[in-house]
């Protein structure tokens, strides 16, 4: 019993701190798109289900929740997926005269196949321009895992402004209800072009990139935040250079002899001490030699001596003293500086991952969520402190490995960007798509060994 409570609880702190850190990572992109004023319809902590417990913004529209898929967290930010298509502004245009469509009427208004009007429509909700209607007199519920028959038009207010756009007014005159028809007073382009300005897609390249580059840059502020704060609070243990005893270790000869935390040396093997680098250097003679010698101290005020009997005067490494450790608090300045060190040494450590005669030797330091899972289990508890520090690595790791330059991490994604800014045009579909293969092989491949690292680490170890 006791060992599947300790697997239980293991699993409990690796989903838990890998969760709140995809959750903050994704809450990087959402407010990056709020920011930009690009509609964001989702926020969830946990990966998508249909079950979830939610609550929708009047504000801003956003529908902010849980799953029960505890792995990470979810945005939807509108025109990161669907397909561009000429057919899109009289597909859209259709929907608003009308209110609510079936897509079959579509596919027969616009002459094209039934998939075809499905991929407008659904691309159209993701901009969440229009949205699907579920008919229970059809058996449909948002639940299902299919898209409906129909699509109708959503509330706009009299500037055309939706419940997800910055401004919008539902109190004022000219405000239409979702599945009522409305008039643009724009052409099916124009209007098309009015609703593209508010996607991923109709935005421009800094600010894409802006919204890519959130999601990782929080994770690494957050890092930053926490091992900062950790160093003021916590402070860094160094070794005190005087000659009192911090401990002395059980069963030891200093023990044995008598020897107590707190005792005060003042002369070792005839030498007189008054630090403890004096101290180190007094024990090397005697016990490398093997032979028995004293030691002077004070206790209480009151000065003492001890003759160490080494057993049948065979030479030892340790007599068993240890010494007192101080605590500094760093200021601000100087914990920022130290944690700005340990930044730059965990990206130098990723971005080895990209050089072939580094690549190994990185993984076999690397570990996988199982390895995550034990890490974070063990610093739990052991403290507050260990417990900080261990969430700090973990997220400025997850941060660094999503800027990679590889589909489908975000730096990928921004490379991709990069390229299309280059060749001045959208790269083909095929193209991206055989990309994101070579890349989600990468990590296929990145799992795989580390995985297997943790297994040997873990299981064999």
């Amino acid at each position: 019993m006791s060992g599947v409570l300790g697997v239980l609880v293991t699993v409990f702190w690796g989903v838990l701190v890998l969760s709140l850190l995809v959750f903050a990572h994704e809450g990087g992109h959402y407010l990056a798109a709020r920011a930009c004023r690009v509609r964001a319809t989702e926020f969830f902590l946990g990966l998508p289900c249909r079950l979830k417990l939610s609550r929708k913004s009047s504000k801003v529209g956003t529908e902010f929740g849980v799953t029960p898929l505890l792995l990470g967290g979810y945005t939807r930010i509108c025109g990161m997926e669907g397909t561009e298509d000429p057919l899109l502004a009289p597909a859209l245009d259709l929907v608003m005269r009308r209110g609510r469509v079936r897509a079959q009427e579509v596919a027969d208004e616009l002459g094209v196949d039934l998939d075809r009007a499905y991929e407008l429509l659904v691309t159209l909700s993701d901009w969440a321009a229009i949205r699907p209607f579920y008919d229970p007199a059809l058996g449909e519920s948002p639940s299902q895992s299919t898209y409906p028959a129909a699509f109708e038009t959503v509330r706009r207010d009299a500037a055309l402004l939706t419940e997800y756009d910055r401004g919008h007014d539902f109190a004022a005159e000219g405000t239409t209800e979702a599945g009522l028809p409305r008039e643009t007073a724009l052409s099916p382009e124009a209007f098309l072009d009015h609703e593209r300005s508010r996607t991923y897609l109709g935005v421009g390249f800094l600010r894409r990139c802006a919204m890519l580059l959130a999601g990782p840059l929080v994770n690494v502020l957050l890092a930053f935040v926490i091992v900062t704060c950790a160093l003021m609070v916590r402070g860094v243990d160094y070794v005190s250079n005087v000659n009192v005893l911090g401990s002395v270790t059980e069963g030891s000869l200093a023990e044995r002899s008598g020897l107590e935390a707190g005792d005060v040396l003042t002369s070792v093997d005839g030498s007189e001490v008054s630090t403890w680098t004096e101290i180190v250097e007094a024990l090397k003679g005697p016990l490398s030699e093997g032979r028995d010698f004293e030691i002077t101290y004070e206790r209480d005020g009151a000065a003492h001596e001890v003759v160490i009997d080494l057993p049948d005067g065979e030479p030892t490494e340790l007599l068993g003293v240890n010494a007192t450790v101080a605590t500094y608090h760093p200021t601000l300045p100087e914990a920022t500086s130290v944690t700005f060190d340990y930044v730059g040494q965990v990206a130098g450590a990723v971005a080895q991952l990209l050089q072939p005669q580094h690549t190994m030797e990185v993984l076999d330091q690397s570990s996988s969520v199982v390895g995550i899972a034990v890490m974070t289990s063990e610093a739990a508890s052991s403290g507050a402190y260990d417990l900080a520090v261990i969430v700090a690595a973990i997220s400025m790791s997850l941060g660094f490995m999503n800027l990679l330059p590889i589909p489908p991490f975000d730096g990928g994604k921004i490379l991709i960007e990069l390229v299309q800014l280059v060749i001045r045009r959208p790269l083909p579909q095929r193209a991206v798509v055989a990309v994101s293969y070579v890349g989600m092989a990468f990590i296929l491949f990145v799992f795989v060994v580390v995985l297997r690292n943790d297994v040997v680490r873990f299981v064999f170890g």
